[in-house]
């Protein structure tokens, strides 16, 4: 059997932001995949862009990658409470595209971000979020790295042996649940 195909989605475009580290973390504990990472530098939603113009060929590019992945790891940082607007924008353009990319596609999400709670409010809006795209959303464990600065060596990789485990039973579920 072929490895799965794994999409991975920063919602921060800082090339070395902790939800993209949280991201490499979780692709290491994955396991064998062909790794896909988003690339979510969009336009902004417009619909008079989208009626004059059609959709971007950026926004189809990801919405493609969305519907041939096996499943989904995503990361938001948490912006004034909430998720970023690059992830926002994202799912409102992809929501334009022809089909249903996120139908049924297995989605797991973590966040990472600089306050105590971790992003735990940003992680439950972004769940909000991907509702109405109908995923199978992984319930948990949850992975909410607070502090996340301070998280990470020199090389990248989680220092807490508690959230390398809660990340690797959050992957584990989210490659279980590829298939089903």
């Amino acid at each position: 059997m072929a490895d799965p195909v794994l999409l991975t989605i920063s919602g921060s475009l800082r090339r070395e932001a902790t939800n993209r580290k949280l991201l490499a973390e979780a692709v290491r504990v994955f396991g064998p995949a062909l790794v896909v990472e988003a690339d979510l530098n969009l336009p902004l939603y417009d619909g008079d862009v989208e009626a004059a113009e059609g959709i971007p060929p950026a926004v189809q590019a990801l919405a493609d990658q969305i519907a041939a992945a096996d499943a989904i790891a995503i990361s938001t940082p948490e912006y004034n409470k909430g998720p970023s607007g690059v992830l926002k924008n994202a799912f409102d353009w992809v929501s334009r595209t022809e089909g249903s990319p996120w139908a049924d596609k297995p989605v797991a999400v973590m966040s990472a971000a600089a306050g105590r709670a971790g992003g735990e409010r940003a992680q439950m809006i972004l769940r909000g979020f991907l509702v109405p795209f109908q995923p199978r959303l992984i319930t948990g464990p949850e992975v909410h790295l607070a502090g996340s600065s301070k998280e990470f060596d020199e090389r990248g990789r989680l220092t807490s042996d508690h959230y390398e485990a809660t990340l690797s039973k959050l992957m584990q579920k989210l490659r279980a649940e590829i298939g089903r």
